[in-house]
């Protein structure tokens, strides 16, 4: 079989061929020149991925809950969040799985942030691979523990990936740093590397015809990686420019308030009314894949910007502009509540 489409060729083959989501010049070049106002902010940086996630470790710190990492166990910290990464939408908006962690209530992605970091506190060796590759789900359960009656979702699929992800590091030199050193410190081989390695993360399907893949959480992984490296100025990671945005079901409900993308009356009616969409499903690919190209296009835009009025070269990459617009999206979730997310539940996002 023929391998699939890297994500940004996936995202530009997906993008031609759109039926119901399609990308707006206009609003690709208005977001372009709002990020070039903030081209020197930290908000486009690697940091700002830290700024966005109080929770993520910075092992460079000694202050607070950071005390907890070493840079060994941050960068496994990283690797048990982002293989659990995924469907964290609630069913319904009055029943949301919540978890408290040191006097702050968290919800969605951060409640999985916040019950790692609390059971780290509370004794669990929850970034070891030799514990969580052969934790039982009853263990997973009670790390992973609501603050009420509505569970985190998916806990049989977290369970299944977290194990035999633990058990693939176990394989290759028992931390997240051994097995993707293997990559030789390129972002592109370190995705490669992760999708060859660990099956929950070939974030692949079909569509027309073609093999296409997105590979939301691999990427994120490698993001993720350079973040903590970055704060432990060992940053210099060749290749990052191979990392497109990270396809999930939040930003593209951001692009679509900017914009950026404009989404059939169909596909706008079929999720007001609460459709679940499958993954693999041709709407779910067309909103996944024209998030990916939409925001190749405003990169593109935005480094032309520079080159032409500042004379220099950008280094704000697709990464970046994600790791800006997924809070942005949180900061702004009332002003986007008439734009419905899509829903699908799965492990890839």
């Amino acid at each position: 079989m023929e391998p699939p489409l890297s994500p940004r060729e996936s995202g530009r083959f997906v993008a031609e061929r759109s039926q119901d989501v399609f990308v707006e010049e206009e609003g690709v070049r208005r977001v372009a020149e709002m990020l070039y106002t903030l081209r020197h902010s930290e908000d486009l940086t690697a940091s700002g991925w830290k700024k966005a996630n109080p929770l993520a470790p910075a092992p460079t710190s000694d202050q607070g809950s950071l005390s907890l990492f070493t840079a060994c166990s941050a960068l496994n910290w990283v690797f048990v969040v982002d293989t659990m990464n995924f469907s964290f939408w609630p069913e319904t908006e009055s029943q949301q799985c919540e978890v408290t962690y040191r006097g702050t209530t968290y919800r969605g992605y951060m409640t999985l942030c916040a019950a790692i970091t609390r059971a780290m506190e509370e004794g669990v060796p929850i970034t070891d691979p030799k514990y969580f590759s052969q934790m039982s789900m009853e263990e997973l359960g009670r790390v992973l523990r609501s603050d009420n009656a509505t569970p985190m979702p998916m806990l049989q699929e977290r369970h299944q990936v977290l194990t035999e992800g633990g058990r693939v590091l176990l394989e290759h030199g028992g931390s997240f740093r051994s097995f993707i050193s293997q990559a030789g410190n390129d972002a592109r081989k370190m995705v490669e590397l992760i999708v060859e390695k660990l099956p929950s993360y070939r974030d692949e399907t079909t569509y027309e015809g073609q093999r296409i893949s997105f590979y939301k959480r691999a990427q994120i992984l490698v993001a993720d990686f350079w973040g903590i490296m970055e704060a432990r100025g060992e940053g210099d990671i060749p290749n990052l420019d191979c990392l497109t945005m990270f396809a999930d079901y939040r930003v593209p409900q951001a692009l679509v308030h900017l914009g950026v993308l404009r989404y059939s009356d169909a596909l706008m009616q079929a999720l007001k009314n609460g459709e679940l969409l499958n993954s693999g499903d041709r709407r779910e690919v067309e909103i996944r894949g024209c998030s990916i190209w939409s925001v190749e296009l405003i990169q593109a835009h935005l480094c032309k910007l520079v080159q032409e009025r500042d004379g220099q070269t950008c280094n704000i990459n697709s990464a970046v502009i994600d790791f800006y617009l997924w809070p942005y999206a949180k900061q702004h979730h009332k002003e986007m509540a008439h734009i419905p997310i899509h829903h699908t539940r799965c492990i890839y996002y």
